[in-house]
């Protein structure tokens, strides 16, 4: 079992920055990819940024350049700097630990961000 808290959300001017943190506690092997995905009203999931027991990390076409991913192995945390945000980036924002060893995904209850248009 594994259970992931983030934090960090909030209500952002357009082109401003924002900072959300996941913590994962539980059984996490090293071998296991976090990522953070986000839901906007209407539409379906999808995925923001994954990045990996190597440390490679990869985006949303349309965020690259403006988030960022980085992960603590030791602490279990991920952490997701967002710049130069955009209205189009308003959505509740998703923690996730994919677990290949045991074939498992846990999710986060998310995180609220806002950026009015």
């Amino acid at each position: 079992q594994v259970n992931l808290a983030e934090s960090g959300g909030g209500l952002v001017q357009p082109g401003g920055s924002l900072r959300l943190s996941c913590a994962a506690s539980g059984h996490i092997l090293s071998v296991d990819t976090m990522c953070w995905y986000r839901q906007a009203p209407g539409k379906q999931r999808e995925m923001v940024a994954t990045i990996d027991v190597g440390g490679t990390a990869r985006y949303l076409p349309s965020v690259k350049g403006r988030f960022s991913i980085s992960r603590d192995k030791i602490k279990n945390m991920i952490s997701l700097q967002m710049n130069g945000l955009k209205p189009e980036d308003t959505g509740v924002y998703y923690c996730n630990i994919h677990q290949p060893f045991y074939g498992k995904d846990y999710w986060g209850k998310g995180t609220q961000v806002t950026v009015p248009s």
